[in-house]
């Protein structure tokens, strides 16, 4: 294993571990899948780097994109919690009492 794979798997895992062991507020667990989101676009931007094919050039920008659109509607679901329930803790956002 390279560095460059065991840098980026244990980003990966650094990040799953936090959005697994730290589940107290959104924002927080937000941030993880963001992590985990810019780790997989930077390995996949460093395999199509290693392939030299034009086909897969556009993976990575297509994956950053839809990582845009993930970060921009869990702000909006952030927002729209903490003006609802007043916290953004996710104790409080049980479906059962809305």
């Amino acid at each position: 294993m390279t560095p460059m794979h065991f840098t980026l798997s244990t980003c990966f895992i650094l990040a799953l571990s936090g959005l697994s062991f730290h589940r107290t507020h959104l924002l927080s667990a937000l941030l993880c899948l963001e992590g985990m989101m810019l780790s997989l676009y930077l390995a996949l931007s460093l395999w199509t780097l290693q392939l030299d094919s034009p086909i897969f050039s556009s993976a990575p920008m297509l994956l950053l994109a839809f990582s845009a659109c993930e970060a921009a509607i869990g702000l909006a679901l952030l927002v729209a919690t903490s003006r609802t329930h007043g916290t953004d803790q996710l104790k409080a956002l049980n479906i059962l009492q809305c």
